[in-house]
């Protein structure tokens, strides 16, 4: 079962913004929070922090109940834009696991983590609270759906799996990792598999969403006509 839902939050200035893994939210929530000048919350953060803390507390994966106990108890923190435009970096217990987030084991594991309902539950009670104050660019996979059914704005980036297999293995290759091109896309087309027949939040776009494919787009043009909606009159 779903999160209930709950009232609308208490400012307009909320966009949600969903979308299937290396989609392209993360770039692009990030820089229209940076030139709105909105704070930024990349969900899978969270996710990934309870997923690598649980990975070394050697957690069983299988264990729900030792993984919601995970997450309601995680010391995490997340940060503030960087002035140069960067990601907020990610504290578990005062310690700086923004690098440690994107680790191949983290990657393996992380569908099967935050499809646990008890996980999930303690994750969108947190992002509920830090939607609260407004003024806030929040991206994941259920947020348009679950976390904030009232946004105001709501947007949900698709990109064929060709393409976002593209993203990310150039963006491995970036970080100095030795990657496969066809390993990378068929752990994403299982997390795809993963993140929309879990049966908790299970990926897909909001009724009222609006749609953005982004293959053959510039981040920039993305950006450019999410911001147009959210400060029109």
């Amino acid at each position: 079962m779903s999160p209930p839902r709950q009232a609308a939050t208490s400012s307009l200035s909320v966009i949600a913004i969903d979308g299937p893994v290396a989609s392209g939210k993360s770039t692009v929530g990030l820089r229209v929070a940076a030139r709105l000048g909105y704070r930024f919350l990349d969900t899978g953060v969270m996710y990934r922090s309870v997923t690598l803390a649980a990975l070394e507390r050697e957690v069983s994966l299988e264990d729900a109940a030792a993984l919601a106990r995970v997450a309601e108890t995680l010391p995490l923190r997340l940060g503030e834009i960087g002035p140069d435009g960067a990601p907020p970096h990610v504290y578990l217990d005062g310690r700086d696991i923004t690098k440690a987030l994107v680790a191949p084991a983290v990657d393996r594991a992380v569908s099967q983590v935050s499809a646990v309902p008890g996980v999930r539950k303690a994750m969108v009670e947190k992002q509920r609270r830090m939607a609260k104050a407004g003024r806030i660019v929040m991206i994941g996979r259920d947020i348009g759906t679950v976390v904030l059914p009232d946004a105001p704005l709501k947007f949900y980036l698709v990109a064929s799996a060709e393409e976002r297999a593209r993203r990310r293995f150039e963006e491995r290759r970036r970080r100095g990792e030795r990657v496969d091109y066809q390993a990378v896309l068929d752990d994403l087309k299982r997390r795809d598999r993963l993140d929309s027949e879990r049966a908790t939040s299970p990926l897909k776009p909001a009724s009222d969403a609006s749609h953005l494919n982004t293959d053959g787009l510039s981040i920039d043009q993305v950006v450019d006509a999410i911001c147009a909606l959210a400060v029109r009159p």
